[in-house]
């Protein structure tokens, strides 16, 4: 985990996710059902500030129609059995919450995150959610395979009524240790927090 000041004016900052899992086996790692990330008190969303693209619009024409600045971030995912596969990460309206799209271009997969305040009992250190949901499908989940690795970056800047603004911000100053979570439950019944601490730098 990383967070470091975007250049210019303003507090924007980019995060990077950078997830690996393995099977104490050493086989595949278990399938994902649910992915929660969370945010160090510090940092803040500015979704309205940025265009939206909807998920019909990824489905029917493919990411690259979506609307210029509403991509807000980007990414790696890497599985067992093939190559790294490219990530991309786009503003959306979930309902009527806000959230963000992730996109792997190649398999055609679309992924809904929601932002949202976070429950008890992780108020203390957190403020913010993304919570993404995984899809079932028709394969049992016993054999539904993992990511090996999962990198995913958020950190877009635009300029919204005279002044720069970045999707994601923070309040804190260089040098701080922020921290985050990454809620995860896979399709065995685990469910894991790994908890990150990260030094923001420029």
């Amino acid at each position: 985990m990383s967070v470091t000041a975007t250049a210019g004016p303003g507090r924007g900052v980019t995060l990077a996710w950078d997830r690996r899992s393995r099977a104490e086996t050493g086989q595949v790692p278990a399938g994902a059902r649910r992915f929660v990330f969370l945010f160090d008190r510090s940092v803040r969303f500015n979704p309205d500030a940025f265009p939206t693209c909807e998920r019909a619009l990824i489905e029917e024409k493919g990411a690259s129609a979506c609307p210029d600045g509403s991509q807000v971030g980007t990414g790696l995912a890497e599985y067992a059995t093939g190559e790294p596969r490219e990530v991309l990460a786009f503003n959306t309206r979930i309902g009527r919450s806000p959230g963000v799209l992730v996109v792997l271009p190649s398999t055609g997969v679309v992924l809904e995150q929601t932002l949202e305040r976070v429950s008890r009992p992780y108020r203390k250190d957190y403020r913010w959610a993304l919570d993404e949901i995984l899809p079932p499908n028709d394969t049992p989940p016993q054999d539904r395979a993992g990511t090996t690795r999962f990198r995913l970056s958020f950190g877009a800047t635009r300029e919204d009524h005279g002044r720069t603004v970045g999707f994601v911000e923070t309040t804190a100053k260089p040098g701080s240790v922020l921290t985050f979570g990454l809620w995860s439950e896979f399709v065995t019944g685990q469910v894991l927090v790994p908890v990150a601490k990260a030094r923001l730098s420029r």
